[in-house]
């Protein structure tokens, strides 16, 4: 295959967006840009991340699991580091027991780029510079500011305590850090300076560089809390969300439905976390407050949409959109609590103390750069229904995202504008990059250094199909086995069967085993039903335990009913 003709390759990643959280699944947001890819385009509605930033990020770029790449454990929850020390899979950052994406494709002749979030490792030696990319515009944490806000890391103030990276190291443009406060932008909003970033690299290659294909990686950090976008977007939504998280979630369920992504008769799971009280009964003010948290968060998914317009817009100008696989995905469910922000500021006994110290989250201020809201679980169970939890949870909700391709020279015309919901997950990124790419995967050895298979399998042989539901299913959709874990919250699928053990308060320490075609809320408890397939599942639990090498100190049994099922050694 002469480099001419290999495809360019744009993963876009979305942070903490929701399953109907735009107009492909079933949103109010505007998403004139995603509409278009999905109708040229493809959704895949069955694609599971892990539950978390991080080990998804790691999935992407190694298409194995977060154990083996090095985010066993979120870096920002290794409290304990010794307890993890000399730990294969859990040293936080993207491992070099991996070969990434990035470098496999740099080696292959592709020129790299990205912009935006890495969230795999502060240091140089684990930063995109030292991971395959000719270029990068990076934000190496896991969150921050949407408009480089910062005031509890002010020169000669006490800094909160961070657990992943010092400030002064959260930015780097081609291998070298930046300084936020002098060398980023007067204007910066994070998803307008991302795009900005990434379209000028497009626009500056070289006539050499023009010759090769290439790789490009655009991670915003929006719809990521703290909620901030402009004024005049949010004021777009002014009103959309003043009946409340259960009549949103009432809407995006019909909508659905209309798509055809749900069946009509679906037992959507119920509504689970910390949520707000009833609508009905909060007071106008505590209405007013939710409802314009919501409209903020809409305006940033907005945003987001206006932006990939623009790369859109670019690679069209350049001739370069029809040749140029697009893969838009969201990281991990959406964001009903503050996972990162605890160890990132400093602790739950200071991040209330900071936020009433350097933010103002009056009703009129909500959304800009001085405010620091979230919108919480009602909100984020809403986006994720019919599935049950969010972001963190091992259920659906937790795991099961958005996901849009675009490529017409695979993607058959019959085809385009359809749905597939054969079940595929983050992993099989890579190897359907590989395949269009026309390049092998190096395992067992590259640049040096012992490397581990793939686990993911390519979507090329199905996206191929005119229609998905006759076409070769990605992964073999009775037999195939998949593995979560994160935060001890478990989960292990073989075809429709899934079983999940969740600690309190979200289970009972008990497995538990859902039939995801009957049941893809995942309410209805088979375990005494089906005790066969349950204990079935377990064994292949250990069998995944062991193969990922994961490291679980808290736990060494696991419970079927009231029998006792040890781990593997």
């Amino acid at each position: 295959m002469s480099a001419t003709k290999r495809p360019n390759f744009l993963v876009i990643v979305a942070d903490d967006l929701g399953f109907s959280d735009t107009g492909p699944f079933g949103s109010e947001i505007k998403t004139p840009a995603l509409d278009r890819i999905a109708k040229e385009g493809v959704r895949l509605t069955n694609f599971h991340t892990a539950s978390a930033c991080s080990p998804t990020r790691s999935m992407l770029f190694s298409g194995s699991d977060n154990h083996i790449a090095g985010l066993g454990q979120m870096a920002e929850h290794m409290g304990n580091r010794e307890l993890f020390k000399d730990k294969p899979g859990y040293e936080g950052y993207l491992n070099f027991r991996v070969a990434a994406l990035s470098e496999i494709l740099q080696d292959a002749g592709y020129l790299t780029m990205m912009s935006g979030k890495w969230h795999l490792g502060a240091a140089k030696e684990h930063a995109p510079c030292s991971r395959g990319f000719d270029k990068g515009f990076v934000y190496l944490p896991g969150s921050g500011n949407h408009y480089n806000y910062e005031p509890q890391f002010k020169e000669g103030q006490p800094r909160p305590s961070l657990a992943v990276a010092d400030p002064k190291t959260f930015w780097m443009r081609d291998g070298v850090y930046l300084d936020r406060r002098t060398e980023l932008p007067e204007d910066f909003y994070s998803t307008k300076t991302f795009t900005d970033e990434l379209i000028n690299y497009l626009n500056t290659r070289t006539d050499e560089e023009k010759e090769k294909p290439f790789f490009s990686y655009l991670a915003y950090t929006a719809p990521h809390w703290p909620l901030h976008a402009p004024k005049e977007v949010i004021e777009k939504y002014k009103g959309v969300y003043d009946d409340g998280p259960a009549a949103l979630r009432k809407k995006r369920l019909e909508r659905m439905i209309e798509l055809g992504l749900v069946p009509k008769d679906v037992e959507p799971a119920p509504m689970v976390g910390l949520l707000d009280p009833e609508w009905e009964t909060m007071t106008a003010e505590e209405r007013a407050l939710s409802a314009r948290k919501m409209e903020t968060f809409a305006a940033m998914v907005d945003v987001v949409d206006q932006n990939i317009q623009r790369v859109l817009d670019a690679l069209e100008a350049s001739g370069e959109l029809d040749n140029t696989f697009i893969v838009f995905m969201s990281d991990n469910g959406a964001e009903g609590t503050l996972l990162e922000a605890l160890p990132m500021l400093g602790g739950a006994t200071s991040l209330g103390a900071l936020i009433e110290t350097h933010y103002n989250n009056e009703l009129a201020n909500i959304g800009n750069r001085d405010s620091f809201t979230w919108y919480g679980a009602s909100w984020a169970c809403a986006s994720m229904a019919p599935s049950r939890g969010f972001k963190t949870w091992i259920t659906e909700g937790g795991i099961r995202c958005p996901c849009l391709v675009r490529f017409p020279p695979v993607v058959a015309g019959a085809a385009r504008g359809t749905h597939t919901n054969t079940f595929t997950t983050v992993m099989d990124v890579l190897p359907t990059f590989l395949e269009l790419a026309g390049v092998a995967h190096p395992a067992p050895s590259f640049r040096g250094r012992e490397v581990v298979p793939v686990r993911g399998k390519s979507w090329v042989g199905h996206l191929r199909g005119a229609d998905y539901a006759a076409s070769p299913a990605v992964h073999d959709e009775d037999t195939a086995v998949t593995g979560w874990e994160l935060f001890g919250l478990r989960a292990i699928r073989e075809g429709k069967w899934k079983a999940i053990y969740m600690t309190p308060p979200r289970g009972n320490e008990q497995w538990e085993l859902y039939d995801m075609e009957a049941d893809p809320g995942e309410i209805h408890d088979r375990a005494g039903e089906e005790p066969e397939v349950l204990e079935r599942l377990v064994q292949h639990w250990n069998v995944y335990y062991n193969e990922v090498g994961m490291f679980d100190p808290d736990v060494t049994f696991h419970v079927v009913k009231d029998k006792r099922v040890e781990v593997a050694a």
